[in-house]
């Protein structure tokens, strides 16, 4: 046992999310080399010797999206031995979610969104880190409006209320979510109204501030609108 190698590498990998189509999506990047030549993966990449774990997933987002207008969060260590059929690698994952109006991301036939709840075969244990980041973002729903990075920075109760189902994955009372939201700290009612629908204007919302409940959160405004 004295001849084990004991070396290991550090990485970040960010589930990045966004509502696009009316459908819920996460980027991927197919894998060029092996291992999982030609799989999908999360963007990720190697912690740099100058830096913690926050600013890495910070610059990679960065690099992945060329946007900082995000809700960052922690989420889990990965460290099984077996993660990587090659090396030693313990990744720390993160993530994102990010409204569709505040970056601009060339797709191509290696980078693509996909709905989270039809994911291609994917590399590692993207999957797991995928399905975990639901579950923390649904845990997160309950102690803060983290569903608003998905909107757009005006919006109807109607559109939350769809984000928070997407992110549910089940539908919600109309009256009772209404209820609820309505008193959420910083979401401020405005004298403005959709355009988007033939039938009654439905009025518009926003947040002047809001409140996350978490040491490893990150939220940063202004910058790309």
């Amino acid at each position: 046992m004295f001849n084990e190698i004991k070396t290991h590498e550090i990485t970040v990998d960010i589930v990045i999310l966004t509502i696009i189509n009316d459908a819920l999506q996460v980027l991927l990047v197919k894998r060029n080399n092996e291992p999982f030549k030609n799989k999908w993966a999360i963007p990720g990449g190697y912690v740099r010797m100058s830096e913690n774990l926050d600013e890495a997933a910070i610059r990679v987002l960065k690099e992945k999206t060329d946007v900082e207008n995000v809700y960052l969060e922690q989420l889990y260590t990965f460290g099984d031995p077996l993660r990587h059929p090659v090396s030693r690698v313990i990744t720390c994952a993160y993530f994102a979610l990010i409204r569709a109006e505040d970056f601009e991301i060339t797709t191509t036939s290696d980078v693509a969104w996909h709905k989270v709840f039809d994911l291609p075969p994917l590399a590692f244990d993207h999957k797991e880190i995928i399905q975990y980041s639901l579950k923390r973002t649904r845990e997160r729903l309950e102690m803060c409006p983290v569903a608003y990075q998905l909107l757009n920075e005006k919006f109807t109760l109607t559109e939350m209320q769809k984000a928070y189902e997407m992110i549910m994955e089940r539908k919600l009372d109309k009256r009772n979510f209404r209820k609820k939201v309505i008193t959420t700290e910083g979401l401020r009612e405005l004298n403005e109204f959709s355009k988007l629908s033939s039938k009654r204007p439905a009025r518009l919302y926003t947040f002047d501030s809001i409140k996350l409940n978490s040491k490893r959160a990150h939220f940063i405004r202004g910058g790309s609108r």
